[in-house]
């Protein structure tokens, strides 16, 4: 299955990602999708991700002025199906990232039909938890993809495995150093202030279970989905099972029965 298709995405979608590692290529994997609909799209973050190579997009437009990149892009969207957008380069390689209300202006130029926003940071952790001002979700953003890694259930509640291991611990009421159960995580992604804090409240919620290349990693997966889907949060209909890197990253799709 298309990832485009596991999402349910329709033309004008504001896509956000969120959580932990594997966020930046799943935005290009599914940039590379929607692009050969010959639709228009930008793909960009509100935080800072690492600098794409020209095999993932198609432009880099980096601009601090906010009009005179909405001109550029103007200026480059007849010619380019897939445009990524920053407002600085850093020395550390990567790129500053664009306002929520910048992304908002993006929705009312007509040549565009998908926005992929990266909105969370994660040190490259499979898992993590939000501080007070993360994830920076747009406040039009109609999905939001929290990606986890399933290699986090079973790891210990450190640094070397966890982003922001003092907020998970808080958040799940488990010490620093205990292991982390598929329980754990189902809870850290469906609760309020865990990984989808601050999703608009009209936002789809599809979470995105990453590596399952991993030893064991789809019966994990599964068992992961299950629980996720147990929890009954409102808006978590379906989990996807996949591998980021691969070229059609959806692995399996699992669905919660509605009555």
């Amino acid at each position: 299955m298309k990832l485009k298709e596991a999402l349910d995405i329709k033309p004008g979608e504001v896509i956000s990602l969120v959580g932990g590692a594997g966020k930046t290529t799943l935005m290009f994997a599914l940039a590379r999708e929607l692009a050969s609909s010959g639709k228009g799209i930008i793909t960009t973050t509100t935080t800072k991700i690492l600098e794409p190579s020209s095999s993932e997009t198609s432009l880099l437009l980096v601009e601090a002025d906010e009009e005179e990149m909405l001109r550029m892009l103007l200026q480059n969207l007849d010619k380019h199906r897939h445009i990524t957008l920053a407002s600085e380069k850093l020395s550390s390689g990567k790129l500053n990232g664009v306002s929520p209300g910048l992304v908002a202006r993006f929705t009312e130029l007509n040549q565009v039909s998908y926005i992929i926003v990266e909105a969370d940071g994660a040190a490259g952790k499979s898992l993590k938890a939000p501080n007070p001002t993360e994830p920076v979700i747009p406040h039009n953003t109609s999905l939001v993809i929290p990606v986890v890694g399933i290699d986090a259930v079973g790891c210990r509640l450190t640094e070397e495995y966890v982003f922001r291991p003092e907020i998970v611990s808080r958040l799940l009421g488990l010490p620093l150093g205990e292991v982390i159960s598929a329980e754990a995580v189902a809870f850290l992604i469906t609760h309020h202030q865990g990984i989808i804090k601050g999703s608009p409240a009209r936002a789809r919620i599809i979470p995105f279970i990453n590596k399952m290349d991993l030893d064991e990693g789809l019966a994990k997966g599964r068992d992961l989905a299950n629980k996720i889907l147990a929890m009954r949060h409102p808006r978590i209909r379906q989990v996807i099972l996949g591998q980021a890197k691969l070229p059609e990253p959806v692995i399996e799709v699992i669905s919660r029965f509605v009555y």
